[in-house]
């Protein structure tokens, strides 16, 4: 599901990964830490696909909203168990939104 976000400007946060073999609880975790990130001030929706390749956008307000989210501690549970069980590697970017299109066939 495509996310919606206000007018820009906003923020993306861009995670890339490959994923180790086996699921180890990533499943469960995944879909705590997307309920968890909806509860944080500043969010504003997330777009998630896998296949070889994983990549997760969440959308923020603010860099401060990013920071905050980073800092939570159940957050960095998780990131934790992915460094240690999840991902054999990943990068996170940080983008700000200067414009963005959008097209609804119906």
């Amino acid at each position: 599901m495509i996310a919606e976000t206000p007018e820009p400007p906003y923020y993306a946060v861009i995670f890339s990964s490959t994923r180790t073999e086996g699921d180890h609880g990533y499943s469960d975790m995944a879909d705590r830490m997307i309920e968890l990130a909806k509860q944080q001030n500043g969010f504003l929706g997330i777009e998630t696909a896998r296949n070889d390749l994983g990549i997760t956008v969440s959308y923020w307000s603010s860099l401060h909203a990013i920071k905050n989210w980073k800092e939570n501690v159940e957050h960095s549970v998780a990131r934790n168990k992915g460094r240690k069980d999840w991902y054999k590697n990943f990068v996170t970017r940080i983008a700000r939104v200067e414009q963005d299109y959008r097209f609804d066939k119906e």
